[in-house]
């Protein structure tokens, strides 16, 4: 008799046993949960890193073209004393600049604004994820 019960007090039940594997699945599960979710957070940095240096590629160029502008319209100033076609080849490539410079601006404010929010997506998912964890009352 005593060895069938030093037997049952060394192995654990196995209710206990059906109960670790199901935590250890749990939490394999919430490990891969939180990995997606982590994957999608460094997805969405990616595109938000893309547009910030797009907004910033077109923020310098409309200050480029602007200066253009502005030097052409200083010359402009400068000749316009003088014979009779200068002005209207410096007034072409003064407007020109200036509405480069324009649609520079105009495709920067594009681009800041289409931003959803930073994270957007994964705070979503998280929401989705939290809603789909509680408990749902009988109504």
């Amino acid at each position: 008799m005593t060895d069938t019960s030093d037997k049952a007090a060394s192995s654990p039940p196995s209710g206990l046993a059906g109960m670790q594997a199901s935590l250890r699945a749990l939490l394999a599960t919430l490990m891969a949960i939180f990995q997606t979710r982590l994957a999608l957070a460094a997805t969405e940095l990616e595109e938000e890193k893309q547009r910030l240096l797009a907004t910033m590629a077109w923020g310098a160029l409309a200050i480029l073209l602007g200066i253009f502008a502005l030097a052409s319209a200083a010359v402009l100033v400068a000749v316009v004393f003088w014979d009779s076609h200068r002005l209207l080849v410096l007034s072409c490539l003064t407007l020109l600049f200036a509405a480069l410079s324009a649609g520079s601006i105009w495709q920067m404010r594009r681009l800041s604004r289409a931003s959803d929010g930073l994270l957007a997506a994964t705070l979503a998912e998280l929401e989705a994820d939290r809603e789909a964890m509680m408990p749902r009352s009988k109504a």
